[in-house]
């Protein structure tokens, strides 16, 4: 069993894919309960195509269920508000920064409620909540 280390505030987080898949835990089955109903009706799980990221020109395999949450779902008001629970805001604001890993406090910019320290809280202890781990860096 890995040691456990305490997350601080610097600590970067991101949603850990190894995870779902250690859990047995089906990824696409969440992230279609975060689409928006457009996005619902035209989209099959599973399905990749070549991305193009527009910061670094680096072409990726991205799932489509991914692309369309990314690009569609996050830019709509009310993909996260002040009636979202506390995991799913942090989530999806995962999803809007393309899984970018973030700290509690870059965390909480973005989300403008609770605080850094609630967050840090809520997913930097040992219960894990939607994969959100801490990131670490390959060696």
């Amino acid at each position: 069993m890995a040691k456990y280390i305490k997350p601080t505030l610097d600590t970067k987080f991101h949603i850990d894919f190894h995870w779902w898949q250690k859990k047995g835990q089906n990824l696409n089955i969440q992230l279609r309960s975060q689409t928006c109903p457009e996005c619902q009706e035209q989209l099959n799980t599973g399905e990749l195509f070549d991305w193009v990221d527009p910061e670094t020109g680096e072409v990726f395999q991205i799932d489509r269920l991914w692309h369309c949450i990314y690009t569609e779902c996050s830019q709509k008001a009310d993909f996260i508000d002040d009636h979202t629970p506390l995991t799913t805001a942090i989530f999806r604001i995962f999803i809007a920064n393309n899984n970018k890993p973030m700290s509690s406090v870059e965390i909480f910019e973005k989300l403008e409620r609770k605080s850094a320290d609630t967050i840090l809280r809520t997913i930097g202890g040992r219960v894990v909540y939607q994969g959100i781990r801490p990131f670490v860096t390959a060696v």
